[in-house]
């Protein structure tokens, strides 16, 4: 999930903001870099808690 969501949201957020030239890629891929660690540990430490959330909140809706 993570991977998904890093590599989707760099990409958008660096061509946004610098544009698609030919040093994009370069960028990108540093972008990346940075984000997909802290991504990843989020996700990771985040994930129980917000199944849980939803699973309650399932629960209570229906």
């Amino acid at each position: 999930m993570s991977v998904y969501m890093v590599t989707a949201m760099t990409f958008v957020i660096t061509w946004v903001n610098t544009g698609m030239d030919h040093g994009f890629l370069l960028r990108w891929l540093r972008s990346f870099y940075i984000a997909f660690p802290i991504a990843f540990t989020l996700t990771w430490l985040g994930a129980p808690y917000l199944q849980k959330l939803v699973a309650k909140n399932i629960k209570t809706t229906t």
